[in-house]
């Protein structure tokens, strides 16, 4: 068949094989995290090929031990004294999520070793998301004094019961054969299997979804959780994570760990105290407001509350949380405020309030302009925060000219 490598960039490689595409997720050594170029090249190619007659598959894959691990932390943190440094890759990511959710073209997602974070927003919307014995799932992010985004605060919200808080608040991991049970991956395939698969999936050079299934299905075994899986102990998650409050969760939670046979709670609920008080707030009201909310809307939202984050209008928690994990990995964050008792109602009530319109994440509405609203048009390309003279978000932040 002829080949043809499109760029062979450090961070991502493109291939177009006939009327399959091929997309490399290519940096191991970094776990394949995803940083602002990374974000680019994706949606480049994933537009190309949308409008590509020819092109009828798009296969998506991870390099080394990752599919990958989610967001570039130490990109985060090393842009905390610059305004905004983080806000054109937020904008970009959100809004390719929206594309990846609504895709044109038929996609398989080969997830092999971590996927977690926004790194699983590139395999969870896939048609086909194929994972596998070391295939290993989380959204941890409110621990670190962040938020469940890329998509997720609509994702997890959907899920039955109140799994979703649970996932967006413990940052449970969960293995391939959970994925499949939980419906966030379509199939289970042995890890061995997954480059004969590949190959097959290539050959096959074809996006009719009916064919792809047939072949994927020709490698994948039928998986059920094992016995102590989280997802068998949905009841109790049920009655704890339905409660109004952080606070009521956790005190519900503690209750059901005194009680004989559930051993598993207990490092759970430890690794719940210990996360950033501001994060968690934050992270239950969003995926509370994601089961009423469409996914442009979500979006939106996830959007606001990472930019709000980041600024640190309440709270330098992220910041904190990531210097404890990845900086000095310490693992042991000092919150401000310390303790969810800290932590008002009108503090989160900022977080969320809207920005103004022209300033809000651009989704497109009508299919025909569905590619529309990419972030070098938008406001924020126009300019660059120096100080604090512009009201965005009930804060003054300022933008002077380029």
């Amino acid at each position: 068949m002829a080949q043809e490598v499109v760029n062979s960039d450090e961070v991502i490689l493109g291939e177009e094989i006939e009327h399959v595409r091929l997309i490399t997720l290519n940096r191991p050594r970094h776990l394949n995290v995803i940083s602002s170029k990374v974000v680019s090249l994706l949606a480049e190619y994933l537009e190309k090929w949308e409008k590509d007659d020819k092109a009828e598959l798009v296969i998506i894959k991870g390099s080394g031990r990752a599919f990958s691990a989610g967001g570039d932390l130490k990109m985060f943190y090393d842009g905390r004294n610059s305004k905004d440094s983080c806000l054109e890759v937020a904008y970009r990511m959100y809004w390719l999520g929206y594309h990846i959710h609504t895709y044109k073209k038929t996609q398989v997602a080969l997830v092999h070793g971590i996927s977690m974070g926004g790194g699983a927003s590139l395999m969870v919307p896939m048609k086909f998301s194929v994972v596998t014995e070391k295939t290993v799932f989380a959204t941890p992010e409110a621990s670190i004094g962040f938020h469940t985004d890329c998509g997720f605060s609509y994702i997890l919200s959907h899920l039955p019961g109140h799994l979703g808080e649970f996932f967006a608040l413990t940052g449970a991991r969960l293995n391939g054969k959970e994925l499949v049970a939980a419906g966030l991956a379509t199939h289970f395939v042995p890890l061995e299997k997954l480059s004969d698969l590949e190959k097959r999936l290539i050959s096959l050079n074809s996006g009719d979804e009916n064919a792809v299934k047939a072949v994927i299905e020709e490698f994948a075994v039928e998986v059920q959780p094992d016995e102590q899986s989280v997802l068998n102990k949905q009841s109790i998650i049920d009655e704890c994570f339905s409660k109004d409050t952080v606070a009521e969760i956790i005190k519900s939670f503690e209750v059901e760990a005194t009680k004989e046979g559930n051993g598993w709670i207990s490092p759970v609920l430890k690794g719940l105290k210990r996360s950033s008080p501001t994060g968690l707030r934050i992270t239950l009201r969003s995926i509370r407001e994601g089961r009423k909310q469409t996914l442009p809307e979500s979006l939106k939202k996830e959007f606001r509350l990472t930019i709000n984050i980041l600024r640190a209008i309440i709270s330098e928690d992220v910041y904190e949380g990531i210097r404890a994990l990845t900086i000095d990995k310490d693992n042991a964050p000092k919150w401000n405020p310390p303790s969810l008792d800290n932590v008002g109602d009108e503090k989160i009530d900022q977080v969320f309030q809207p920005f103004e319109e022209d300033l809000e994440l651009q989704i497109p509405e009508k299919e025909e302009h569905r590619w529309d609203g990419k972030y070098e048009n938008s406001p924020y390309a126009s300019f660059k925060v120096t100080d604090k003279t512009r009201c965005i978000s009930g804060q003054l932040w300022a933008c002077s000219l380029k």
